[in-house]
């Protein structure tokens, strides 16, 4: 049986914590999604290609061309990810946004029989349809409430987020590499790589001014939220369960939804906190195996 330790769970919690924060830090970053993507790749690819480095480890394990092409595909798609997300936090609330990100298990789960030809069980059915519902809660359509325009679209994006980030999901089990480090570098450097023309066709750059606040809240993304939070995760792998993993994970969405609330102001209303509660609790039971009544394990 694994043995687990106190510093894998620190790595792991703090990981989590910090990855709760972004929509917070995107909030004060006067730049468009697509390029704060885009550096983001950048510089997250650098710090971890930096600490590999200090950690005295050799990069090249020979792959092969057709992994790494896969992994810098998958990277490209995980940027894109990245600009839907960050627009979800321009157009709604952090709270909203993160809730719509995290119905990603539930497209997983359904997508699963059609992509690994595995079995859509009964529980992670119940799983799935309890997230949807869960979805519509949060939604604002039950409130009464006429919704915004804004709020559509970050519902919008933020379920865009959602299925972009599915799909690397899906890759990343199809690409299997031994080393956690340089396949996330190669994801990374895909990222900053596939939106760099994107952004230099879409974005008019000599637009962009950035004040000292925004230029260190830019490095903190990048750096922290990216270089240092993929660190800790992956330096955390070896000492914990993954269903230990697995339950700590939602410290991220539990955290985006308390402290946007306490640094942003901004609250759920009671549909919005029943939709947070199935949509979260619904992921985290499909993806946890709890003994069923009167089944031996």
């Amino acid at each position: 049986m694994k043995k687990e330790n106190t510093s894998a769970y620190i790595m792991l919690i703090s990981s989590m914590l910090i990855y709760g924060t972004i929509g917070i830090f995107r909030r004060y970053i006067p730049l468009p999604s697509s390029l704060l993507a885009c550096l983001r790749g950048f510089m997250g690819a650098a710090f971890l290609i930096l600490f590999v480095k200090l950690r005295g480890k050799n990069l090249s394990h020979g792959i092969g061309r057709k992994k790494v092409l896969l992994l810098l595909l998958n990277g490209g798609i995980m940027g894109f990810n990245w600009v839907f997300l960050f627009e979800a936090y321009n157009y709604t609330t952090v709270a909203v946004a993160t809730l719509c990100y995290y119905m990603e298990p539930t497209i997983i789960i359904l997508l699963s029989p059609l992509v690994f030809r595995e079995k859509l069980t009964g529980r992670k059915l119940i799983c799935a349809l309890v997230s949807l519902l869960g979805m519509v809660f949060v939604s604002g359509i039950l409130s009464g409430e006429t919704l915004q325009h804004s709020d559509l679209l970050g519902i919008g994006f933020g379920l865009a987020a959602a299925a972009f980030y599915s799909i690397v999901v899906m890759m990343n089990k199809k690409v299997t590499v031994e080393d956690a480090y340089e396949k996330t570098i190669l994801q990374l450097v895909g990222a900053a790589v596939v939106l760099l023309p994107y952004v230099l066709v879409t974005e008019d750059l000599s637009a962009v001014a950035l004040n000292p606040l925004a230029i260190v809240m830019i490095l903190i993304v990048g750096i922290v939220h990216t270089g240092i939070a993929y660190a800790l995760y992956f330096g955390s792998m070896q000492g914990l369960k993954a269903q230990s993993i697995a339950v700590l994970s939602y410290i991220d969405p539990v955290s985006a939804l308390l402290l946007s609330a306490l640094f942003l102001g901004e609250t759920l209303s009671v549909y919005g906190i029943i939709g947070a509660v199935l949509i979260i609790g619904a992921a985290l039971c499909s993806e946890l195996n709890f003994p069923l009544k009167g089944k031996k394990q």
